[in-house]
Order: structure tokens, then C-alpha cells, then sequence
């Protein structure tokens, strides 16, 4: 068989030394079949080495023998060698330079010790997935015994030894091996296999299969309850949150609404219903969050029990997502998104008739559905869920909600609520220097508390005429305190006023880590800092808003959480962000921006006051001007605004979107169809209050015929005799537009550009592709610096300045605006200002530091980061609309690449860590500077070292990083895991498959 090497009957074969070392086991019990297990496998790697020097081949899906030390062998010169290189390298290299120092000084282990240890596990780890991936056979358990792969470690092989002659199993081998086709392996798939091995390796390590017992905990398995104590320190519930998880409504799985006072625990009972449909009902959940920061931060704070539950955290925001989900075999998903990609999520999965995976759609602040084109955006994703599924259960939370019985209608809800609080909250007002205390149940809606009790100087009184400082200094140092301003320059204004007239002692609080937070932002910001910040931090004062870049944000709020910062001042976004509770809250007047105060908006800002587990009470005061008396009495005594429908409001994003999907995905293709669909939105329910001057089955006409005439749609609404039966298709362009989530008002324009660009799309460099890429929304509150236009425009190489005459922005005319000429041609201004925010963005992605961007273009440095998470969103959505239009191919693998590189917008060594929800580029330069330097370190790390290394880390942050690490490897190894499977599917017409 083999020519001049053994035959199958030979004296001196090997299956004759088989044979000989069988009889002498059976003849002597004592002998280890270990040991002859060895003395086989040393002459089969003799073989090996025989064939390497005698240039054999063999194929590669020959039969595996498998060792009692878990080494596999493999009859391929090759992968021999592979393996074996593998398998001398150690485990611990997986982790980061400092951890090793650390483990070395603590334990004395020297390098070759640490060496061995390593080997061992990684021998363990390695061969076991080298198993799955290189024998065909693994992947079929039904295959002929012949086939299956031989164990010498195992104790049950001995009986089967006695009874089927090793030398038969040897024998079958070799004849499969003999027959066996050389199967034809690409360099893609052996790097696929290759990432797979190490990455579940590491999975496998670090994550541990959960309980499966069913505990007392609410349904759920009772290590739940122990996680929730260990990462939450919450150890008993609420008795509103037992009673609301005890609802009837609940265990029968019917939709909630319900709605509590900020701060009062509404997100675990959340969390509960959660982990029991992931658990219990082994079904996908949908988690949708108003804002990214939300987003990011909820990932971080589940992983950690998705490591320990066995399921998958996935992250959808920004240009974050795979559309559709990729489906689980095993473990079971939990997606946290924003509004617009929990729209886009729904899509796919209604397109891919995979929507009743999703068992469950838990909606944070569902009063969101009044508010503008994401109101709309997020009453078409629950109008879409209701009507294609009967199984998907729908829970939503609000702290202000008021007409509930609409939204109850258009849910198809129960309804719960309680006034609970952990900390009772105290308002208050302050007119001059009195303060009183908001009583709705006086005609004024005010009761005299007491006077302010500070001593004013004439120059201190001229500085601060409404008593901010006398308001905080009775809470801080010791209490943390949050000013909420009307404006951003307001903010800055406030902060720099408090520090001027703070006594000195307020330095010397915290010193040592004011000055290493400063010393962190001069690092954000490659050694500059903002000059209030570096004035304000001594003090323990900061500010906070959109004007700050996500570092210098992220800072600033753990900063505040662990006390080193002890007051904000802020606008009105924070309010709706990330969990930065007071002890006492101040609102510097009743207004934001120019628009006087909601209700809704109050409501929101003063919750959060009081500190649940720290503070026995919170305080809110609302600085009132004399003019604006009768204007807060009404405010404080008012209920809440009503949440309606933004569909009419909104309509390309609305009305106009969902017609488009609706016959886009099917769910409704003619007049008729899509009429019955409105009356279950939020819109059908409130009809009568909103379309007064048209009837709705009217808007619905008139709306497709809108599309129809954008070339969206094909077919008509209705014929002379009003039949409503006529079926309408998409185009598509239509397609491309929703599956793109391109809003309406652009598709048509983006299509031409797009179409422009093959005609003659400059590639010199990746300018061209970023105007195509870059947000059009953004572009009508951009005011260009005209000289900076010029500046910037004269340093492109010529083929990059023809991307501006290609575009519509002639050199001449940037001349003549920078030099203050006339202009007689007209050119489309919406274009000039898109190509000035290609400049920042170009800018940008060569420098990747956003301090000298926005130097160099005069624009806050929150307004380039902006942008720049902008267009990464838009780039995404651009990339999807083009994978539905064949003729724009040569754009897929284009914008891919550009979408990557707006997400990170850093060096290519720190995107893997990146990855990790809530590491931004501060975080992961600290990271990498340290050693860790891939998921891998991360998931191995060990906090109490990692809190060691990296400056302002607390252990719950390492925690939750190191979590998130984990569960990113987890959810990767588990999709090439499928992948590598697809790929090595054994194909029917080999002989012994079926």
C-alpha cells in the first residue's frame, strides 16, 4: 500500500509490533496500556519523520490518533509541525508583560518554570480544538466505528481491547487513510482554523459553564441571586419590585408598561424579566437604550453575568452590529441597542422571518416616543414587533409618563405604578435669597423654608447675584453637588465663578487625585488642557457637556462617581445619560437653551437627587428670577406632558420610513393592508387628535404616492373604482434605502453621488470615499472659517483637489469667500459646507487626535468628536445601502475599511481594545502601555492587578473591562466555531457518510 514501507502482513510491520504488544498485554494484566499506547504512537511519529525525509505526502483528513496527553497526531507533515510549535508555546505568553512580572515577584517563579506550566495547559487547550478542526470525523458523531478517533486515556478503551483487536482499529485506519481525497485548503480557511484554535482556547479558559438549577429566585437559577450581591451588592428586593415581578400580567407573559421616579429601581426589575427569558425560556432579548454612552454602559455592566449565565452580550451602536443577528446554535443572545439600530435589528430579523426568536423588548424611557424623529423611529419598531409577532413580549419603564392609557392601547399593556423612592427627595425654589418649598397642595404651589444664611461682599454679590456659592458650599466637599446650566458657555462660566471664591482648604481635598485626573486629561489630549478644567480640577470642580471629547467625559464622570470631583456643572443631557446621582441638585434657571422649562425635563434633572444607600435625602433647587415667578408655579404644579405620535411630524423619518419597510419587508403590500397596520400604531390610536385636517387611510395615500414618485415604490394605490387591493413592490432603490436606514430626504441625493463617484472616483488617497461617507445632516449648522478652507484646500495633492471640482466646489469660489468677493455663481451651499466637514474629517483620520483637529479648524473638540461618531453611523449605513446595489460593488470592501477606521479613529494596535465596550482611546493607550495588548490579556487579566498597573482604574471598572473581554471572545470564538463548521462540512460522497 505504502510501496516500500510496511505491508499489512509483514514480519517487521508495524500492525505486526501491534499485534505482538497485544498479545503480551492480555498475557500480562500489569502492563499499562498507556505505555503501549506511547510505544505506538513513537513508531507512528517515526513514520512521520520517515515520510518527511522520503518526500511522502498524506492527506490531511486522515484518521486522528489521540494520546493520554491530549496531543494529537496527525498524519501530515505540515500540521506536525504546526501543532508541535503550538504546543511548545506557553499559555501565560497570552498574558501582558506586567502581569508576568507580577506573578514572578509574587510567587518566585522563574521564566522556564513559568515556561513548562504554561506548556501543560496550553497542550491541553490547543489539542482539543485541534481535534475538532483537523478531523473531519469529530464533526460526525454518527460515523462508522472504524472512523472515530482512538483514546488511549480513556479506561472504558481497555474492556474494548480485549474485544476488537487494536490491530483491526489500526488497520481501518490506514484503509480510510488510503482512500481519503487530499482535501484542497485556502490560506483564508487555515487562517480561519488558526484565529478559531487560539480564541476558543482562551474562551474556554476563562468562561465557566453556569448552574442549571432552577433556585427560589423568581424562576431563575439561584446563582442569579449570588451574582446579583457579588457585582451589585444588592442582596433583597424592593417590595414594589417583588410585587411588580409577582404581577399576574408578568407569569402570563402579557406586554408592561411601568413607571416609577428616577432612581427608584425600575432597571433591575428589567434585568430580572431579562435573565429569565434568556434563561428559563431560552429566548433572544431585545434591550433598547435612548443614547450610546447608555448603551455602552449596560454592556459593560452584563457581561459579567453573561460570562457567568452562558449567554451573549451584543452591543448595537454606532456602526456596531451584524444585520441580521448571526443565529446561535447553544447560547442565546442578549442585544442592547440605540433607538435607530434596534429598528434596523427588527428589520433583519422580520426579513429573515426570524422575529419570533426574540422573545422579549424591554424599552428604557418609553416616554421617548413623543420626542422627534426617534420618537417616530422607535413607534415603528414596536408597531412592526406587535404585528408580525404574537410571541415577543414588550416591557417598557418611564419616570414620566402621563396619558398611559394611549400608550397602554398602542402596546396592548398592562399598566403598574408606585411612587416609591430609596431616598425622599425635597424640592425647592429660590426667589432672591429665600428659599420655599414646593407644595402642590398650597394655591401658590410654594411654602417658606428659610433665608440663605451667607455673607455676601458688594464684589461677590455683583459676581454671583443668584447665590450659587452659598447654595453649594453647604453641601461640598463632603456631598457631591450638580449645577444644571441653560447653555455650554454657561456651564464653563459657572464653574470658573465657583472656584474664584472657594476658600483654599477645597484644594487641599483629594489633592494628590485632582492633580492625577489633570495630569490623565493632558495625556487625552496629547499634553494640552483645557485651561477652566486645569482652573476648576484643584478645587474639585468641573464642567460637563457636549463640548468635551468622549475621553475627556468619561473621565471627568468617574472622577465624580469616586468622589474625587464633588461638583458639576452641566446641561440638561446629563440628565438622560449615564447614572451621576447628587445629594443636592441645583438648576441655575428654568430654561434650556431659549425654551423654558418641560415639565418632563425637570422632572428628569431634579431625580437625580439623592443618593440611594449614601443619602438619607436629596435636595433640588430651582433658581427662579422674579419675572419667571407665575411661570414656575405653574411648572411645579402642572402634571406631565402627554406623549404623542411624531409620525406625522417627523415624515421622512416617520410616516414615509414606515410605509417604505412596510412593503419593503411585506408585512403589508397593498392600501389596504397597510391601513389595517396603521390602526395598531401609536398614531391609529391617537388619529383623532392628530390628523384633523386628513382622514388617515388619506396620509397613507399620500404617502405612497410620495414614494412612488421618488422611484422607491412600484404600482398604484388605488384605481378609478378606489380599489384598495392593488399590490405594491419596492425598487431597488427603496430597498437599499431602508435596509440602509437612509433617511428619505437624502436617498435620491446619495444614489446620484454614489453613481458620480464610479464615473471617476479619486483613490489616491481616501478623500473622495470620506465626502460620500460624510453625515448630511450635519452640514446645516456648519459655519466654514473661509482662510481655514483655503489653507486646508491648498495642502491637498492636485488629484485630491479635483475631488472638490468633482463634488461642485471650484477652487475659484473658495478663493473669492476666502478674499471676500463677490460671487456670481451659485453653488449649492449644502455641498460646500459637506466638503469643509470632509476636510475635518480627513484631517482626522491622518492625525487621529481630535485637540489639534479642532484646533486647526476653530471648532470645539465635542463638535469634531461628534462628527466624527457621525459619520462612522453614516458610513455604516451607506456601506449597507450599496450591498443592495449590485452596481455599487467596488464599494463594499471600500467602505468597510473606512467605516473601521471612523469607529476607532486611532493607531491600528489599539482597535482591538477598543472593542471593549466603554475602553476609549485613554483607556486603552494606559492598556496597551502596560502590556495588554490584546482581547486575549484582557480576558486572562486579573483585576487586582490590573487596578495596580493602570492609573484611576477602580476594581469595578477592571471588573467589567475584563468581562467585556471576555464575552467579546466569547461571541467571537462561538461564530467562527460555526463558521470553521460550515467550512468543513464532510462532503456525502465520501465512502462511510450519509
Amino acid at each position: 500500500m505504502f510501496g516500500d514501507y510496511d505491508s499489512f502482513c509483514g514480519n517487521d510491520s508495524l500492525l505486526a509490533q501491534v499485534d505482538d504488544i497485544e498479545h503480551k498485554y492480555l498475557q500480562d494484566k500489569n502492563v499499562d496500556v498507556k505505555a503501549a499506547g506511547d510505544i505506538i504512537l513513537g513508531n507512528l511519529q517515526s513514520r512521520v519523520h520517515q515520510d518527511k525525509q522520503d518526500n511522502i505526502s498524506i492527506p490531511e483528513n486522515m484518521v486522528v490518533l489521540k494520546a493520554d496527553k491530549e496531543d494529537d497526531i496527525q498524519m501530515n507533515e505540515n500540521d506536525l509541525v504546526d501543532s508541535n510549535q503550538e504546543l511548545s508555546e506557553s499559555v501565560l505568553d497570552e498574558l501582558p508583560s506586567s502581569q508576568l512580572l507580577y506573578f514572578e515577584k509574587m510567587n518566585g517563579l522563574s521564566s522556564g518554570s513559568r515556561k513548562s506550566i504554561g506548556t501543560e495547559e496550553q497542550d491541553k487547550c490547543v489539542g482539543s480544538s485541534l481535534d475538532k478542526i483537523r478531523s473531519p470525523q469529530s464533526f460526525r458523531p454518527e460515523a462508522e466505528p472504524r472512523n472515530r478517533t482512538i483514546d488511549f486515556s480513556s479506561d472504558s478503551k481497555c474492556d474494548s481491547l480485549k474485544t476488537e483487536s487494536l490491530k483491526d482499529h489500526l488497520k481501518s485506519a490506514m484503509t480510510w487513510n488510503a482512500k481519503a481525497q487530499t482535501l484542497q485548503v485556502s490560506k483564508t480557511k487555515q487562517l480561519k482554523e488558526a484565529v478559531l484554535s487560539e480564541e476558543i482556547c482562551v474562551a474556554k479558559k476563562t468562561i465557566e459553564s453556569s448552574s442549571v438549577d432552577i433556585g427560589p429566585f423568581y424562576g431563575l437559577p439561584s446563582k442569579v441571586k449570588d451574582l446579583l450581591k457579588q457585582f451589585r451588592g444588592i442582596e433583597t428586593l424592593y417590595e414594589w419590585q417583588h410585587n411588580c415581578l409577582m404581577l399576574e400580567s408578568l407569569q402570563r407573559r402579557k406586554n408592561l408598561i411601568y413607571s416609577l421616579p428616577t432612581s427608584g429601581g425600575k432597571t433591575l426589575v428589567a434585568e430580572i424579566i431579562i435573565l429569565q427569558e434568556l434563561l428559563c425560556r431560552q429566548k433572544n432579548v431585545l434591550m433598547i437604550l435612548p443614547y450610546v454612552a447608555i448603551v455602552q454602559e449596560k454592556v459593560r455592566g452584563l457581561s459579567s453575568f453573561g460570562i457567568e449565565l452562558g449567554f451573549l452580550v451584543e452591543e448595537y451602536a454606532g456602526s456596531k452590529g451584524r444585520f441580521p443577528p448571526i443565529k446561535r446554535r447553544i447560547k442565546k443572545s442578549l442585544y442592547i441597542a440605540t433607538i435607530e439600530k434596534g429598528h434596523a435589528l427588527v428589520n433583519s430579523l422580520i426579513e429573515t422571518e426570524r422575529i419570533d426568536d426574540l422573545g422579549l423588548v424591554v424599552v428604557d424611557e418609553l416616554h421617548m416616543l413623543g420626542e422627534g424623529s426617534r420618537g417616530a423611529t422607535l413607534e415603528i419598531t414596536l408597531a412592526k414587533i406587535l404585528y408580525t409577532s404574537k410571541n415577543t413580549q414588550i416591557i417598557g419603564m418611564s419616570a414620566t409618563l402621563n396619558n398611559v392609557e394611549d400608550l397602554q392601547k398602542f402596546l396592548q399593556a398592562e399598566y403598574y405604578t408606585n411612587n416609591f423612592r430609596p431616598v425622599e427627595l425635597k424640592e425647592y425654589v429660590k426667589i432672591r435669597d429665600t428659599i420655599y418649598a414646593v407644595d402642590g397642595k398650597t394655591e401658590k404651589g410654594f411654602t417658606f423654608s428659610r433665608l440663605l444664611n451667607f455673607k455676601y461682599s458688594s464684589k461677590l454679590q455683583k459676581a454671583d447675584p443668584d447665590h450659587i456659592i452659598a447654595l453649594v458650599t453647604e453641601v461640598i466637599p463632603k456631598y457631591s453637588c450638580l449645577i444644571f446650566c441653560p447653555t455650554k458657555k454657561n456651564c464653563e462660566n459657572v464653574a470658573s465663578m465657583v472656584c474664584k471664591y472657594l476658600e483654599k482648604e477645597f484644594r487641599a481635598h483629594r489633592e494628590k487625585e485632582k492633580q492625577d485626573l489633570i495630569k490623565d486629561l493632558k495625556n487625552i489630549g496629547n499634553g494640552s488642557v483645557c485651561p477652566v478644567l486645569k482652573q476648576t480640577i484643584p478645587f474639585g470642580v468641573a464642567y460637563h457637556h457636549s463640548g468635551l471629547t468622549n475621553d475627556e467625559r468619561k473621565s471627568i464622570e468617574e472622577a465624580y462617581s469616586a468622589g474625587i470631583l464633588c461638583l458639576l456643572a452641566c446641561t440638561a443631557t446629563l440628565a438622560a445619560g449615564v447614572n451621576l446621582p447628587a445629594r443636592r441638585v441645583i438648576l441655575r434657571a428654568p430654561y434650556v437653551a431659549s425654551d423654558f422649562l418641560k415639565k418632563n425635563q425637570y422632572k428628569q434633572m431634579i431625580g437625580r437627587a439623592g443618593r440611594a444607600g449614601i443619602d438619607d435625602a436629596g435636595e433640588s433647587i430651582l433658581i427662579v428670577q422674579e419675572k419667571d415667578r407665575h411661570l414656575v408655579q405653574d411648572l411645579v404644579s402642572s402634571p406631565l406632558e402627554n406623549c404623542y405620535s411624531n409620525l406625522l411630524l417627523e415624515l421622512t423619518k416617520g410616516m414615509q420610513s414606515l410605509l417604505l419597510s412596510l412593503v419593503g419587508l411585506k408585512i403589508a403590500v397593498t392600501q389596504e393592508e397597510v391601513s389595517n397596520f396603521m390602526c395598531g400604531t401609536l398614531l391609529g390610536v391617537q388619529q383623532q387628535l392628530l390628523s384633523k385636517e386628513k382622514s388617515l387611510s388619506e396620509i397613507i395615500k399620500d404617502g405612497l404616492e410620495n414614494l412612488i414618485e421618488k422611484g422607491l415604490l412600484k404600482g398604484r394605490t388605488s384605481e378609478k373604482d378606489h380599489n384598495t387591493k392593488c399590490t405594491l413592490t419596492v425598487t431597488p432603490l427603496g430597498k437599499a434605502t431602508y435596509k440602509g436606514s437612509i433617511d428619505l430626504a437624502y436617498c435620491n441625493l446619495l444614489y446620484r453621488e454614489l453613481k458620480q463617484g464610479l464615473e471617476g472616483l479619486i483613490l489616491e488617497s481616501n478623500l473622495h470615499l470620506l465626502y460620500l461617507a460624510t453625515p448630511y445632516d450635519m452640514t446645516s449648522n456648519c459655519s466654514p472659517d473661509w482662510m481655514i478652507y483655503l489653507k486646508q484646500f491648498n495642502q491637498l495633492s492636485g488629484a485630491e483637489q479635483k475631488v472638490a471640482d468633482i463634488v461642485g466646489v471650484p477652487e475659484s469660489f473658495i478663493i473669492k469667500k476666502a478674499s471676500g468677493q463677490a460671487i456670481r455663481k451659485n453653488v449649492d451651499s449644502a455641498v460646500v459646507n459637506r466638503l469643509y466637514l470632509t476636510f475635518v474629517l480627513y484631517a482626522l483620520l491622518k492625525e487621529t487626535n481630535v485637540w489639534s483637529v479642532s484646533e486647526k479648524f476653530n471648532m470645539s473638540r465635542g463638535y469634531v468628536q461628534n462628527l466624527l461618531n457621525s459619520a462612522a453611523s453614516f458610513a455604516s449605513c451607506v456601506l449597507h445601502f450599496c450591498e443592495e446595489l449590485e452596481e455599487f460593488w467596488v464599494y463594499k470592501a471600500l467602505l468597510t475599511e473606512l467605516t473601521k477606521q471612523l469607529t476607532y479613529c486611532v493607531k491600528t494596535e489599539l482597535i482591538p481594545l477598543m472593542e471593549v465596550a466603554g475602553v476609549l482611546e485613554a483607556r486603552a493607550k494606559q492598556l496597551y502601555n502596560a502590556g495588554y495588548k490584546t482581547l486575549a490579556h484582557l480576558a486572562n487579566a486579573n483585576p487586582e492587578i490590573l487596578v495596580k498597573v493602570i492609573e484611576r482604574l477602580s476594581r469595578r471598572q477592571a471588573k467589567q473591562i475584563i468581562s467585556s473581554a471576555k464575552m467579546l471572545l466569547s461571541e467571537k470564538a462561538e461564530a467562527l466555531q460555526e463558521e470553521v463548521e460550515e467550512l468543513l462540512k464532510v462532503p456525502t460522497d465520501i465512502p462511510g457518510t450519509y
